[in-house]
């Protein structure tokens, strides 16, 4: 078998079909402890007590038609109470659940706490694989299924992970979240990488769903060229954008209006994409324990915004999915 390597963008023969054209979208969860996003990372410095909230959550996904997939880390993955909320959903198949790699808080702790450190990509492959089993095997023992989906924490992918991935049997990754490039803090820079699903590997053992961002406004064709060379000049981005010449616009209810996120859809579309990737935190089910839920208007507003945003994935023809459904609709 030859496997890619996740950090490089793939070939075009390497791209994915499915067997039918409706377009799809999937409802991921990072689903991970809280923790201060603004003071240095810690071992310590963390709870779960934001796990409650996903049981409304749950509850308003079922309610919307959608399977959530629940991306976890170490502190959910043996959260009693986590435990107690998902494993009826997810033997039901009303949820599905993934791993998603903090090597911070992950054992076996071998590495120091620090910014290089926190992409498990960065890792030797030794370590960043004796953290990946711990987390898929605690997965498996405590929620009753194997997780075929992974996503790494801050997106960390390395050289390595690929390979890693599919030896404990993951067949999906969605770590590559392009049009961002975290290489300024030593994690991967995804800029160069494509927004549709792919092949990782020759054997297709390995099926990439990246994070969906769209560019949008009268620039976006040379977003790709302009966007990064105003990292120096945040505010300009804030200019192009309030003029509608150019816009980056993530598939998140976190920093994202439902009215920026709608042009994102309505590019993703219009360029045919067949996948879209959606994502938030789940400690935003808690207010005041991320910075994009302050209070309880805004945690309605989050829900405001799914309610809306799967509304208007229903009026342009976007189906929800889940892992066995991509599973079973890719073309191999």
């Amino acid at each position: 078998m030859s496997m890619g390597n996740l950090l490089n963008p793939p070939s075009a023969r390497a791209m994915a079909r499915f067997a039918d054209d409706t377009p799809r979208f999937l409802l991921t969860v990072d689903t991970e402890e809280d923790f201060d996003w603004e003071q240095p990372l810690t071992r310590d410095s963390h709870d779960t007590r934001h796990v409650r909230r996903l049981e409304k959550f749950q509850d308003f996904c079922e309610g919307q038609g959608v399977v959530p997939v629940y991306l976890v880390d170490w502190p959910i993955a043996n959260s009693r109470t986590a435990r107690e909320i998902l494993r009826e959903p997810l033997m039901q198949g009303r949820a599905e659940i993934g791993v998603q790699l903090h090597p911070w808080v992950n054992p076996p702790f071998q590495e120091e706490v620090t910014q290089q450190n926190s992409f498990a990509g960065n890792l030797p492959a030794e370590l960043e694989g004796a953290k990946l089993k711990a987390l898929r095997d605690a997965i498996e023992s405590n929620f009753g299924i194997a997780p075929l989906i992974y996503r790494a924490g801050r997106y960390g992918l390395g050289r390595n992970t690929a390979k890693l991935l599919t030896s404990h049997g993951i067949a999906i990754d969605t770590s590559v979240r392009p049009l961002f490039d975290y290489s300024s803090g030593g994690g991967p820079d995804y800029r160069a990488h494509p927004l549709a699903p792919y092949w990782v590997d020759e054997d297709k053992t390995l099926l990439e769903l990246p994070l969906t961002s769209a560019f949008w406004g009268m620039l976006r064709r040379q977003g790709a060229f302009i966007y990064p060379r105003l990292w120096r000049a945040p505010a300009m981005r804030g200019v192009l954008a309030r003029l509608g010449l150019l816009e980056r616009v993530p598939l998140t209810p976190e920093g994202v209006s439902v009215e920026e996120a709608i042009r994102g859809i309505d590019m993703a579309l219009d360029d045919g994409l067949p996948m879209l990737v959606l994502s938030f935190h789940s400690p935003s089910l808690l207010p005041g324990s991320t910075p994009y839920v302050r209070d309880d208007a805004d945690l309605d507003g989050l829900y405001d915004w799914w309610r809306r945003i799967l509304t208007y994935l229903e009026t342009r023809g976007v189906k929800p999915s889940s892992v066995r459904d991509v599973m079973g609709s890719v073309v191999r």
